[in-house]
Parts: structure tokens; C-alpha cells; sequence
């Protein structure tokens, strides 16, 4: 009953589209499988170099030779729990260096279930709730899982899939005791790295110069589904491995046991030799008093390693080419850092600030170099080149003062990425830190068009032009819902600037934020009950069709299209050659705030890598300082801020929220509310 729903449903949406040696391990996860392997020294704080407070990662890359060892343990591992998987791995960038199909993997289906969980009172198998119960190809889901380890980790934090799906849920910790706290810190970040993202580069089958660029996309963004972890040589992340075996690509719900988790043991396996130094473990980093989760499976629970390669390719499986990802033989990852991985230091010319990285196209030059605004038929004043690069300097001296969130050690720096939009939703700079987590390069874009397009005075008109594709999305109707709920008939016309602290206010599924019983935020799927981490409302459905155009591209190998490389269906901007202004999609946790020229809409920033709080303050206090610093610009006024915005539920009266910054953030001051008053 799924294939053929989910299928149907992304013909229609096409027919919109088409019109429109390791770092050492730790006892728990890495090392020989033994009572007791040797424990890796904590790596030392990062030093001070070229005059600033970071050092690049040591430039590290997967070889052919170390990707075949790593498949074959993982392979080792499959065999002896007999579940044949696949298996892929990827670099630090997205690149995918091999898909591995055992024989009679995911129970002899190709096709595996987004998530098999009953919600909605309903059992998803027999119905399709956004991708909840989709059936997608296999590898997909495990291309997914890999580049969810290697995207959200760094030589700071190492955290997996398992990590993903605790912080992405309604309520954190998710567990069945938890009901009523209020969701994960990265609620959303699930629908990043999308397949239409105009910011992630694409496979080039034929080779040639750019071919092997990143950040690349991932096939259904970020995943939830244990089974995807990092892969680390000298203490640097290098990659990812991910495994889709039992059919079912899902997430954990309750974090209070331990699962026997097969998938992950798979993983596990994979990563000997390869495994994060035991000091950066998701376990050993917590958020608001939380320890996170790196994997519920331990060294000790595994079989003896297998390591030939050679032994098993055409026996028990074989290499897989994937359409959009892989032509099928291993190939050596690139190593981050350099032109080739398609993210590298930043020149003289190109940013002040000697520890900046950029993105490159792998010729030398800059994918988005500092420029001004292109909206002049709409904003009388746009953004100068001299603007925006304040915006940028004045945060990313935010991050090298800031106190991290979710690194190790501690009191290390916040690394993370900045970027900077006009009203048209077109970059007008990126730039980031030496080793932020790759995933934060496309969320800090999606932040920053979200607060810009959600304070805008077309929100409504955009939204109400979508198309809908019956019984798949309507997102039209998302207008009314939010004016009906904040007894508003002019909201998203610009009369209030949402930072997307506001947006994801109302995108959870209790307003509040985790209170049972409260009815769901207007941006949120209709009914609580039918929430997942695969069904979350307005954010999914601007994208759905895109990704069910993407799985019908995979599933046909190729034959069919594959989804333009633009986010949404939103309609394109009168004269710009068809720019829309949400073109990887939109993002609902904080991190970005709206630019503002006195009381007129002429931008946003968007920042994303570090603590929700942390990225808060970069972009608030950061284009605050710039303004301060070049004048002219700044934060939205006070009066127009979306925390003037109360919403009455009848015996509660709630405000809507707009930044939040850390009491103490900094490392070289004790100041407290740093934002206070601004």
C-alpha cells in the first residue's frame, strides 16, 4: 500500500517540478574488539595560530584501501548477525566514497519504510503521514545515515545518528516519562542538506575538475535512525558510515534504555581503527543537564573483525552505483581543508580574519564571495558589499570570543558558520570557522532565509501561490492557520520581524513548546498526534515534492528527472530569471535574525554549528556590532519584533519568543546577558 501512495504522489509533484588509521578509539567504541582495548589520550586544546584562536584540522583523507577495510568490517559484522546490509561510506564532505548491497539485504527489499511507527492513530504502512510510511530506496537511507555522522561531527564533537534523533524530537530527552519538556534543541535539522538544496553541490558521474566539491547533498537530509557514525584518522573526522539493514529507517523514541541494536553494531564494526577519539563522544557532551547518546552498542558486543575486502566483493555482495551519488567503485575521499574538498582557509583578499574558511569551487575561486544586495526593485536601500562584510567580521569575532556549547574540551571556542541574504533570499557572503560541523553550512543559509522570508511583506502572497498537490501537501493553507491563531488577518505581511526562534515557536507540535495538551503551533502538522520526526508541517511540505521527485530519480536509476536544484514551489521572483527566495528549503530552530535598515526589511543572518543559544547571540549581537560599527543598519526595532506577539489560548496567555543568548558566553570576559537591552 505505501509504494503505490507515495509514488502517486510524486507524480503530481513532478508535474509541478517540471512546470516550475583512526583516532584512536575508546573502551566503549573503538579499538579491537576486546575485554579491554587500549584508551586513546584526550586530544590537546586546540592551539592559537596565524594570530587568531583556531587551527585547521590536519589535512586527513580516506584512502581506497582503508574505505574496502572499513566495509569489510562492517560486513563481518552483518554476516555474523546475519542481517545483510548496505553499507556506504562517505567523506567529511558528503562525497559517497562506496555503497556496499549485500546479498538478501533489508530481507531481499530494495525498498525500505520511512518509519513504520503507528501515529496518528493510524499505522503508517497503510498510509503516508509527510514521508512517515514512504517506502524509498535503501540506499538512500543509508547514504543518509553516513553522512549524518560525518556532517554533524568535528575534531571537537563526535555524535551519530543516534545523537541526531535524540535532539530532533518533540520532546528532549525523548522518552515516554519526558512528555511535557519541550523539544530538541535541533528540532527540524532533520530537513537540511536536502537533495534540492541550491547550496549542496552535485555528483558528476563523468568526472572532471569539481566533481568531488562539497558539501554535497544527502538523499532525505539528516537522519534519525541509529546505525550512521563518524569515522576519524589522527583525531580529524574524515567521514561517515552508515547502515540500512533491517528494513526500517525509523528513530529511537525512548532514550531511557539500550537498545540491541543491530544496525549500530554494523556501524560499530566499521569504525575499528576509525572510531572518535573516546573524549568527543556524543556521550561526553550534555545539553541543558542531558548527556547525548553516541551509540547504545559497545566494542564488546561485536564478533572478531573481518577485514578482506577482496574475500567478500562479488561473493557475499557487491559495490552499487546509486543515480546522484555513486558510479559504483570505491573512490578516496578528499581531504577537508583543501581546494579539492571544496572548503578551504579563506585568502587575504577574500575575509580579514586569517582563521575564516570559505566556500571554493575548486578552481580558486569563491562560491559566494562578500557582494551587495540584488533586490533594488524592491528595497529602496539594499545591502552594501561594506555592510555585509561588517555583518560577517563582527560575527565571526563572536565565535572566536564565544564559550562552546558542544565541544570538548572544554572552554574551547565556538565554531560554527555565518551567512548573510538579502530580501531575495540570494547569498551575499558564507563564511565559517576551520572545523564547524559541515551541516552547518547549509542550516546557517536556511536560517537566514527563513527569518528574512517569514519578516517579509510577500510571506503570505508567496504561501498562497504554492501549488497544492492534493493529498500530499497544502501549503496555502498555512496562512489562515497561523492569522486564525494569533487573531491576526494581517500576519506574514510584514507587520512583525520573526527570528527563527519566533518561526519555530509555532512550527512545534504543543504551543507551548511541550505542553501536552496545548494545541499545535500553526506552522506544525494539524493534529499532535500525527507529529514525527517525518511529519512536522510546513517545513516538510514546502519540500515534499521535491524529495519524492529525488526518490523517484534513485529508483529509476536515473530515467527519471531528478528534482531541480531549488528548494520549494514557491513562485520565482518577478524579473530575477526564476530566483526564489527559499531555495534549500526552510529551517525551525534559532539562530538567525532579519536585517533591518530603520523599519524596513533589507536582509538576514543566519548561523548555525555550535548551541542553539550560541548561534542565537552570533546573529543578533553580531549585526548589532555591525551596526554600531558602520551604521545605518541593524536588528529589527523593538516594537515589531515577534515578541510583542501574544497569543491567547483562551485560560493562557503565551508570548512568542525572538533570541535568546547565553548568560556567560564569553571566554575572555565574565559579562553576563550580553544581549540584554539591545
Amino acid at each position: 500500500m505505501r509504494k503505490p501512495f507515495f509514488t502517486s504522489a510524486i507524480s503530481a509533484a513532478a508535474l509541478i517540478l517540471t512546470s516550475c588509521g583512526g583516532g584512536g578509539g575508546s573502551n566503549d567504541f573503538g579499538g579491537t574488539p576486546s575485554p579491554s582495548p587500549a584508551p586513546t589520550p584526550a586530544p590537546t586544546p586546540p592551539p592559537t595560530g596565524n594570530g587568531g584562536v583556531f587551527t585547521a584540522p590536519a589535512q586527513r583523507s580516506l584512502t581506497v584501501a582503508e574505505v574496502q577495510t572499513i566495509i569489510a568490517q562492517a560486513a563481518g559484522e552483518a554476516q555474523a548477525r546475519n542481517l545483510p546490509a548496505v553499507i556506504a561510506v562517505v567523506d567529511r564532505v558528503g562525497n559517497v566514497l562506496a555503497v556496499f548491497d549485500m546479498n538478501g539485504s533489508n530481507k531481499g527489499k530494495s525498498e525500505i519504510a520511512v518509519s513504520s511507527r503507528q501515529i496518528g492513530g493510524i499505522a503508517s504502512p497503510a498510509n503516508v503521514i509527510g514521508l512517515q510510511g514512504a517506502m524509498v530506496p535503501a540506499s538512500m537511507a543509508a547514504i543518509s545515515k553516513a553522512i549524518t555522522g560525518a556532517y554533524l561531527s568535528s575534531g571537537g564533537n563526535a555524535f551519530s545518528s543516534r545523537t541526531a534523533s535524540q535532539i530532533a524530537q518533540e520532546h528532549f530527552p525523548p522518552a515516554p516519562t519526558t512528555v511535557g519538556l519541550e523539544s530538541g534543541p535541533l528540532f527540524g535539522v532533520q530537513f537540511s542538506q536536502l537533495p534540492c538544496s541550491d547550496l549542496s553541490q552535485r555528483f558528476n558521474a563523468m568526472g572532471g575538475t569539481g566533481s568531488l566539491i562539497g558539501p554535497k547533498r544527502s538523499p532525505l537530509g539528516l537522519a534519525a535512525d541509529p546505525g550512521g557514525l563518524p569515522l576519524y584518522k589522527d583525531g580529524v573526522v574524515v567521514g561517515g558510515i552508515g547502515i540500512m539493514a533491517d528494513g526500517d529507517y525509523g528513530f529511537d523514541a525512548n532514550i531511557l534504555d539500550v537498545d540491541n541494536d543491530d544496525e549500530e553494531a554494523i556501524a560499530l564494526a566499521g569504525i575499528q581503527g576509525f572510531a572518535p577519539p573516546a573524549s568527543i563522544t556524543a556521550n561526553r557532551i550534555s545539553v541543558d543537564g542531558t548527556s547525548l547518546r553516541f551509540s547504545d552498542m559497545l566494542v564488546s558486543d561485536l564478533s572478531p573483525l573481518k577485514s578482506n575486502f577482496a574475500a567478500i566483493n562479488g561473493t557475499i555482495g557487491n559495490l552499487k552505483p546509486v543515480a546522484g551519488y555513486t558510479a559504483g567503485p570505491i573512490i578516496a575521499g578528499t581531504a577537508y581543508g583543501t581546494e579539492a574538498s571544496g572548503i578551504r582557509a579563506s585568502k587575504s583578499t577574500e575575509f580579514t580574519n586569517s582563521d575564516a574558511f570559505v566556500l571554493t569551487d575548486g578552481t580558486g575561486q569563491n562560491r559566494y564571495p562578500i557582494r551587495g544586495g540584488t533586490d533594488a526593485a524592491a528595497v529602496t536601500t539594499p545591502l552594501t558589499a561594506t555592510e555585509v562584510r561588517a555583518i560577517l567580521e563582527e560575527a565571526f569575532l563572536i565565535f572566536s570570543r564565544a564559550r562552546a556549547q558542544i565541544r570538548q574540551p572544554l572552554d574551547s571556542h565556538m565554531q560554527a558558520t555565518v551567512s548573510v541574504v538579502d530580501t531575495h533570499g540570494q547569498i551575499l557572503g558564507i563564511v565559517r570557522t576551520p572545523d564547524g560541523p559541515i551541516f552547518g553550512t547549509d542550516v546557517s543559509l536556511q536560517k537566514a532565509r527563513t527569518a528574512t522570508f517569514f519578516s517579509n511583506v510577500v510571506a503570505a502572497q508567496q504561501l498562497l501561490a504554492t501549488p497544492v498537490v492534493p493529498g500530499v501537501t497544502n501549503v496555502p493553507a498555512y496562512v489562515q492557520r497561523v492569522r486564525t491563531f494569533l487573531g491576526d488577518p494581517n500576519a506574514l505581511t510584514g507587520t512583525f520581524a520573526f527570528a527563527d526562534r519566533s518561526g519555530g515557536n509555532l512550527s512545534r507540535p504543543y504551543f507551548p513548546d511541550g505542553e501536552i495538551g496545548r494545541p499545535p503551533g500553526p506552522l506544525s502538522v494539524a493534529q499532535s498526534s500525527q507529529f514525527s520526526p517525518f511529519a512536522v508541517g510546513l517545513q516538510l511540505d514546502l519540500v515534499v515534492p521535491n524529495i519524492g521527485t529525488h526518490v523517484e530519480f534513485v529508483r529509476s536509476n536515473g530515467v527519471k528527472p531528478d528534482t531541480p536544484q531549488r528548494c520549494t514551489q514557491l513562485p520565482a521572483i518577478t524579473g530575477t530569471g526564476g530566483q526564489i527566495r527559499l531555495a534549500n528549503g526552510i529551517q525551525i530552530f534559532p539562530g538567525s535574525v532579519p536585517i533591518y535598515r530603520g523599519d524596513k526589511l533589507i536582509g538576514g543572518i543566519g548561523v548555525s554549528g555550535d548551541g542553539i543559544d550560541q548561534d542565537d547571540m552570533a546573529s543578533f549581537l553580531g549585526l548589532n556590532n555591525a551596526g554600531k560599527r558602520v551604521g545605518g543598519i541593524g536588528n529589527a526595532p523593538k516594537a515589531i519584533r515577534a515578541d510583542n506577539i501574544v497569543v491567547n489560548l483562551g485560560n493562557a496567555n503565551v508570548r512568542l519568543r525572538y533570541v535568546s543568548c547565553p548568560f556567560a558566553p564569553f571566554l575572555d570576559t565574565n559579562a553576563q546577558n550580553v544581549c540584554e537591552g539591545l
